[in-house]
């Protein structure tokens, strides 16, 4: 692998990982169709990689969230008051308990993980998937905005976010876009929407990790692609910080429907490139 194809591999990853484009979906174009695919021998440890620098970029910007979720937790389990008041005085202690159980419908996922997979290399199932994902995104610029936030979520609005998260495990459907369109329909307000999907990414994408980090390590690992593997890090992890600023800006003053048409427009031109090649 060159360092120009770790850095732009690891470009596309940090940006559409958070923009609702589906960064799965890219990947699998330039994979199948341009052919700037990842090394066959270590493939999977620039994987694991360049997730960790998506990771790292959540955590630099949701770090006071981080942070304040940590030590609520503590204070709720050990020293908080009655039931009543601890929703009132541990916010982020219930966004954390709602991540959780928003988490815990992935586990579904698992039986079924590398039928999925196999999808990834269907380029006609990832233009139809990208153009269902700008559907979605169109969609949701049209629901009526909502006021909930961590205090007013419900378990049950976690759990359909959760759920919609294990759909957009499918190849081409954005992860992020179907969280934050899973927040709006709950009654999530749009801006609260984006934040709950990106700090639900941590727990989904480090899962990811350690299961795939087993494999890669008995994959194996040629040592002289290093180097290029953490530039390629460190380009998914700027690029990231970068995309989640843009979407945060976004939420705040405007709506997703640029993100819809770019969606339907690549979702076509996969699929008529895959014909024509």
């Amino acid at each position: 692998m060159t360092i120009w194809n770790a850095i732009i591999l690891g470009l596309v990853q940090g940006i559409t990982e958070f923009l609702p484009v589906s960064s799965s979906g890219h990947l699998s174009i330039i994979d199948n169709l341009f052919k700037l695919s990842m090394p066959e021998e270590g493939h999977m440890f620039f994987d694991v990689l360049v997730h960790l620098g998506t990771l790292i970029s959540v955590c630099v910007v949701y770090w006071g969230d981080i942070v304040d979720m940590f030590f609520e937790v503590l204070g709720f389990v050990n020293l908080g008051p009655a039931a009543g008041e601890r929703r009132r005085r541990y916010p982020a202690a219930r966004q954390f308990f709602m991540i959780v159980l928003a988490t815990l419908p992935l586990f579904l996922v698992l039986p079924i993980k590398d039928r999925l997979e196999t999808l990834y290399y269907n380029n006609y199932f990832i233009g139809i998937a990208l153009v269902l994902t700008g559907c979605m995104l169109y969609v949701s610029d049209r629901m009526i905005a909502g006021k909930k936030n961590s205090n007013s979520m419900t378990i049950f609005d976690a759990i359909i976010i959760g759920l919609c998260q294990c759909v957009a495990t499918i190849p081409g459907l954005s992860r992020s876009g179907t969280t934050i369109t899973a927040g709006i329909a709950t009654g999530l307000r749009r801006d609260y929407a984006v934040k709950f999907s990106f700090l639900l990414s941590i727990p989904a994408v480090l899962g990811a990790n350690i299961l795939n980090l087993v494999d890669a390590i008995q994959a194996g690992v040629n040592l002289a692609n290093v180097p290029a593997y953490l530039i390629g890090m460190i380009a998914a992890m700027v690029s990231g910080i970068a995309a989640i600023s843009l979407l945060k800006y976004i939420a705040d003053r405007g709506r997703f429907g640029g993100f819809a048409y770019y969606c339907w427009v690549v979702g076509v031109l996969s699929i008529i490139l895959t014909m024509i090649f």
